[in-house]
């Protein structure tokens, strides 16, 4: 809406020097430029400047979400404990969930998301499948009890977000709700600014059949994905899959013990051999619910607990202790191997393929074991993608070596299936009149994460540059100092007004014009202009904020130029 606002009425105050505590560039600049204050940890105030940014990132993902027909409600932030008990999330949640009771002792949440209260929703609201398919929405404020909540608001306890639920009858009307919903978010973050890339995800505890998770490349993104410079493959470091063939296990030799004193580690044990690290095999000791499971990698690898644990949800996996080994004599500290493991479940990564030769512990001390052959002398019960990610592993599509790189996770679809349907058994009453399990979908855009994520790229040594979509103004206008300069930016503002724009005046007396400039680089309104020396022949300055090109113009050239 095209209005004036005065910064001499303005609640703002920018700050010279970066917040102590602040790490990343976003919290730098947004804190500085005083769009937001932080109240506590992981908790952020949006003063009036950070209020319109993101009330015009809300405003166009609305715009997109009713494009495609979507339909909003607004449901309670603070949200009982049943349905989340009975979809499991209570305590898959963990220490995450904020709970609370009330003055009688009743469970509640702070909601992280809403698929259980969206389901339950449906289900009271829709009976047949003459009310389907159907697509809800909402923007909301949502709740995560970070244990170390950092970087301003890219990873706050309380942030909002955009959550959309698709319910269908069939599988392919799912396909098309996720389809719809891939399409709106590209043109979402193609109409906010944000560089964004699709990467292929884990759907993990949320379930479902088929996830992706739009990223924002930046310095301070907590993601990691790759990407292929050869073909299009781009993913989530916890998707990305490896290929293998099976080897000819008549190659090798019979297994054979050696002695090998103090080597408990693998590069011990490499030095010791005089062999390469990726020649031996380590086997990682956890537990899964309880039980101990092995995990197999090239001795060259990490375990990727995150990885193993999205694919083993909701199963919780920790690590074994030293009271695991107690009683157990066929799990030897520092010298295990899958051959000879009892009533132990053993996981390999596909590197581990059949027929593939190791040097992996014995189940003795002090001692390993040469030309242990997968699917001779040992059988892998689940073979999952579960090592750390390296810059230039193989792309699984074409081969060519991948690159990694840092990104802000913006966005995540997830085709959920049936999972929550199950849970609440949402049915509708089909053609033929009988019950129909409903299908799915959940989507997600963080509201207030593309707004740190816009600062992070819209951004310069001087201060922000925000995309004209999303800005607090379409013009800064700046008064120089003296009264007439003033009477002129005030008398321009009204007209830029009258001409539909959003304008950002800084009319403020006793301020240095130095330091009104400076304001006007670290706010990062799109265009500036200045009323300064040639006030009194009617010429301002106009300068883009962006690429610091300026032009003078007389007034109603300026207002033509910017109301165009």
């Amino acid at each position: 809406m095209a209005q004036v606002q005065r910064m001499s009425r303005l609640m703002v105050k920018t700050l010279r020097d970066d917040p102590a505590d602040a790490e990343t560039l976003s919290h730098k600049l947004l804190v500085r430029a005083g769009y937001v204050r932080r109240n506590a940890a992981g908790i952020w105030s949006w003063l009036p400047l950070g209020m319109k940014v993101l009330e015009n990132v809300s405003r166009v993902v609305r715009e997109e979400m009713d494009g495609i027909g979507a339909q909003e409600v607004l449901l309670p932030a603070l949200l009982p404990k049943e349905p989340y008990e009975a979809s499991g999330r209570w305590e898959e949640y963990g220490a995450e969930l904020f709970r609370l009771q009330d003055r009688k002792g009743g469970d509640y949440l702070l909601g992280p998301t809403h698929e259980e209260i969206f389901t339950l929703l449906v289900k009271d609201q829709c009976t047949s499948y003459k009310d389907l398919p159907v697509i809800l929405y909402q923007i909301q404020s949502k709740y995560r009890d970070e244990a170390r909540p950092r970087s301003g608001i890219l990873r706050g306890r309380e942030f909002q977000m955009k959550d959309s639920y698709s319910f269908d009858t069939t599988d392919e009307g799912l396909a098309e709700a996720y389809a719809l919903h891939r399409a709106a978010y590209i043109r979402i973050f193609d109409r906010l600014g944000l560089d964004h890339k699709i990467v292929s995800a884990v759907s993990g505890a949320m379930g479902g059949s088929a996830s992706e998770e739009f990223l924002a490349p930046a310095a301070a993104g907590e993601d990691t994905f790759v990407h292929c410079s050869n073909c299009a493959y781009a993913a989530n470091t916890e998707a990305v899959t490896f290929r293998t063939e099976p080897e000819d296990a008549s190659a090798h030799g019979p297994a054979e013990d050696v002695e090998t004193p103090d080597t408990p580690t693998i590069e011990a044990l490499a030095a010791y051999l005089d062999v390469p690290a990726s020649r031996t095999l380590k086997s990682l000791l956890v537990k899964v619910d309880g039980e101990i499971v092995g995990v197999g990698v090239p001795g060259d690898r990490e375990v990727d607990l995150g990885k193993l644990e999205d694919h083993l949800a909701p199963a919780v996996v920790e690590l074994v202790t030293a009271e695991d080994f107690e009683g157990r004599p066929d799990l030897v500290r520092g010298y295990v191997g899958p051959q000879g493991l009892e009533k132990v479940r053993f996981i390999a990564d596909p590197r581990i393929a059949p027929g593939t030769a190791w040097i992996t512990g014995a189940n003795k001390p002090a001692t390993h074991t040469r030309n242990v052959v997968a699917g001779r002398d040992f059988q892998v019960d689940d073979y999952l993608d579960v090592v750390v990610v390296e810059d230039g592993d193989p792309c699984p599509n074409c081969g060519t070596g991948l690159t990694m790189d840092r990104a802000i996770e913006i966005g995540h679809i997830f085709q959920l299936g049936r999972k929550y349907a199950d849970a609440f058994q949402l049915d509708v009453l089909g053609q033929n009149g009988k019950p129909v399990r409903v299908t799915m979908g959940s989507y997600g855009i963080g509201v207030s994460r593309a707004v740190a994520a816009l600062a992070e790229q819209h951004a310069d040594d001087k201060g922000l540059c925000w995309p004209a979509e999303v800005a607090p103004a379409d013009v800064h206008v700046v008064a120089a100092g003296k009264a007439l300069q003033t009477e002129l930016a005030l008398e321009v503002s009204e007209k830029l007004k009258d001409a539909g724009l959003r304008v950002l005046v800084d009319d403020r007396a006793g301020v240095s014009p130095g330091v009104k400039f400076t304001d006007a680089e670290l706010i990062g309104v799109p265009k500036i202009l200045v009323a300064g020396r040639r006030s009194a022949e009617g010429v301002v300055e106009l300068k883009d904020r962006r690429t610091g090109e300026r032009e003078e113009l007389t007034v109603a050239e300026a207002i033509a130029r910017l109301g165009a």
